[in-house]
């Protein structure tokens, strides 16, 4: 990282809903550039993210993880977890629903802390695998995945945004064993 400052990586709170919803915007907006209609990723709104985000927090049975990566008082990465979703059927593994750092701090080592910090927590929770499903054409994304021990197990879904398709495929890790 550019700056001596140490990173930290720690539980999200209901004040970092703003930066958290920039993030995912700045995410969106970076890695799916050339994936995804460009009006569509525009139109993406922090402001609507962070109420929604804001509206959400601390509701449900606490099975979600959010965690936040700072450097001093910037917070420059999130990601969020919790038990896969297969429909409406909870099996014992667990999902990285989102991992999202600011563009600038990409390639500084922070995702990869922010990566392995939420792998510790998905075993802690007693999880013996994480899931994630990822946009087939995210190259980027999907070697950053493949470094971390993640590797695709042939499912496949569809993913639409307006009218354009943009299939995700899944990776699967083994926590334990």
């Amino acid at each position: 990282m550019n700056d001596d400052r140490p990173l930290q990586i720690r539980p999200m709170t209901l004040a970092d809903c703003d930066r958290v919803s920039e993030i995912r915007v700045l995410g969106w907006q970076f890695a799916y550039r050339g994936l995804m209609p460009q009006p569509f990723l525009d139109a993406l709104s922090a402001t609507a993210d962070a109420e929604r985000r804001r509206a959400r927090f601390g509701q449900g049975d606490g099975s979600v993880v959010n965690l936040v990566a700072s450097v001093g008082d910037e917070i420059i990465g999130w990601a969020a977890l919790g038990p896969y979703r297969d429909d409406e059927l909870r099996t014992g593994d667990a999902e990285l629903y989102a991992i999202y750092l600011d563009p600038q701090h990409v390639s500084t080592g922070a995702g990869r802390a922010l990566m392995q910090e939420a792998l510790r927590q998905c075993a802690a929770l007693g999880h013996n695998r994480v899931y994630l499903w990822v946009v087939r054409g995210n190259a980027r994304a999907r070697r950053f995945y493949e470094r971390a021990g993640f590797r695709t197990d042939g499912a496949e879904e569809p993913y639409e945004v307006e009218g354009v398709s943009v299939p995700e495929v899944r990776y699967v890790r083994e926590l334990r064993g």
